[in-house]
């Protein structure tokens, strides 16, 4: 089938849905071999990456090992974490660290040169290299910016959104998208041998996140739609301790602040981890932000208090988080910070293999889009960029391994459109004006955090799969890029109604326990999840 599109651009080369750290690490990689990457906004803007506080895990000290990394990434997967990528990610975190380095980014060090690295939650070590205590994420995206733009093989489109992968004689042939700043714009084909979804998570699915709002689970969606297969989606990560002010997204308190001896206590001035978890505060991010969750369900306020740990020197050791705190009018050096849990990490995403494949052919997925099996049901903080760089690296390689020769293009070059028709997906009706309402998102957003948040059971997960359906009907002919959301709104609830247990980020209230027998990933399509959801509107009364 085709669909009707005003341009088509013939991509030399690779083709990057994305440009967060994932897509301009793969891009790097790649060169000298041509790749574009297409970008919703300028670049540096609206990407998850560069918010990104902790910092990258690596172990670089005389006391740690790539193996004790990778026990750790296993424990706090919660049994679903695939042992050999943990052990392979571990043991090439250094190299990655280095090449970030090699490229500008300001890590901090010692006098003597060796990199600072901080303890998170759930390491067994201090193995997080970070860049002025809490702005990793900023410095390792200005870095690579700098260095994407100076390299002449690397084409960089920017206000583009991908919204459907285009196939081809039984793979995927590029991608259809349209300006960033209208959904119901003239569709363009972006004909590629290989396209890598770069795309980030799911955390604007939320009402509250720690995550650029736009970043709604498009990629996820239109891979799934696709027909490729999905894993995990069920294990959604909540930081426990996102600062409780009325921002949308929400600014994180760093969990940094914790591994230097910050503590969680109620408006009493009580701590209630010590009790909940032998490493109190420094349980796995699940566990905390559970307790934090049912504290606050119970009547309380909860706080994080930094006064003792480390007073007026946050500051100077965490700017970012310093200032949020002043921003909301917050002195973290003589009163605590509020904190309640926000939507922060999606482990679950497009199913790929060690160097990245999905089992579409020509395509690829790498950062948050992507479940490699490193982090199972619950990821060990700061594995997620330390995750995009290794796979960025393989990506790159095997593409470029079996890619004709490189042929450098001058930078900022624009691609060169062809006439004719295209196969592709088959197009829904399109109304004559955008029919993404936000009435409907916002009800979306709601039901996702109230029925598919911090803690679920069978009923709220089946009225949020017929509450989805209900939205889909209504907005029947909305743009493709709320249909992507509403997929993976879907195979969320779904595969987490599927899962009759409680592991790592899936927590069920009438399923408490954690079953052995499920101890295994999820693996799941679309039709699948949404028989699921055909199911629950059986059911409903």
């Amino acid at each position: 089938m085709t669909l009707p599109h005003d341009t088509l651009f013939d991509v030399d080369g690779a083709l990057i849905v994305g440009a967060g750290l994932a897509g301009l690490y793969t891009a790097l990689r790649m060169a000298p071999h041509p790749v574009t990457v297409l970008s919703p906004m300028a670049l540096g803007e609206g990407a998850s990456s560069a918010w990104a506080q902790g910092g990258i895990a690596a172990a670089l000290g005389d006391d740690d090992s790539p193996a004790a990394h990778a026990r750790d990434t296993v424990a706090a997967g919660a049994g679903t974490v695939d042992p050999a990528v943990a052990l392979s990610v571990a043991e090439e975190a250094a190299k990655r660290i280095e090449d970030l380095a090699g490229l500008g980014t300001p890590f901090d060090r010692d006098a003597a040169g060796r990199f600072l690295q901080s303890r998170e939650a759930a390491h067994s070590a201090h193995r997080v290299v970070r860049v002025k205590g809490d702005a990793a994420g900023r410095a390792i995206m200005q870095a690579l910016i700098g260095a994407v733009r100076a390299t002449p093989s690397i084409r960089v489109i920017e206000g583009i959104e991908a919204d459907d992968l285009a196939l081809a004689g039984g793979r995927v042939a590029g991608v259809f998208a349209r300006s960033a700043c209208d959904p119901w714009a003239a569709p363009m084909l972006f004909r590629a041998p290989q396209v890598v979804l770069a795309t980030g998570g799911i955390g604007g699915l939320y009402r509250i996140t720690s995550n650029p709002s736009r970043v709604r689970g498009q990629g996820l969606g239109m891979a799934a739609r696709a027909g490729a297969m999905i894993a995990d989606p069920e294990f959604v990560q909540f930081h426990p301790t996102g600062i409780a002010v009325d921002r949308d997204p929400a600014p994180l308190a760093s969990e940094a602040l914790r591994g230097e001896g910050a503590v969680l206590i109620d408006e009493t001035g009580a701590r209630f981890m010590p009790a909940i978890h032998p490493d109190a505060e420094l349980a796995p991010r699940d566990v905390v932000a559970r307790a934090v969750h049912h504290h606050i369900n119970a009547g309380h306020r909860v706080f994080l208090d930094t006064r003792a740990a480390l007073g007026a020197r946050l500051a100077e050791q965490f700017p970012t988080v310093a200032g949020y705190c002043r921003e909301a009018g917050i002195d973290p050096a003589v009163e605590p910070i509020p904190v309640a849990p926000i939507q922060h990490y999606h482990m679950g995403g497009v199913r790929t293999d060690a160097a990245g494949r999905t089992s579409l052919d020509g395509l690829w997925a790498v950062g948050e889009v992507a479940c490699t099996g490193l982090h199972g049901a619950n990821r060990l903080a700061s594995n997620s960029l330390l995750e995009a760089l290794v796979f960025g690296a393989r990506i790159a390689t095997a593409i470029t391994e079996t890619a004709p020769g490189a042929t450098v293009q001058p930078a900022g070059a624009l691609l060169t459109p062809e006439p004719g028709p295209e196969p592709g997906p088959e197009p829904g009706p399109e109304p004559e004006t955008d029919t993404l309402p936000e009435a409907a998102l916002g009800e979306l957003r709601r039901i996702m955090t109230a029925d598919v948040g911090v803690e679920r059971d069978g009923a709220g997960l089946t009225r949020a799969l017929r509450t989805i359906a209900r939205i889909e009907r209504e907005c029947e002919g909305a743009s493709r890029a709320f249909l992507n959301m509403l997929t993976t709104a879907t195979l969320v609830a779904a595969a987490a109604l599927r899962r009759t247990e409680s592991r790592g980020g899936h927590a069920r209230a009438d399923y408490p326990e954690t079953d052995p027998a499920q101890a295994r990933p999820t693996l799941i399509t679309l039709d699948q999840a949404l028989a699921i959801r055909a199911e629950a509107e059986e059911t409903a009364p």
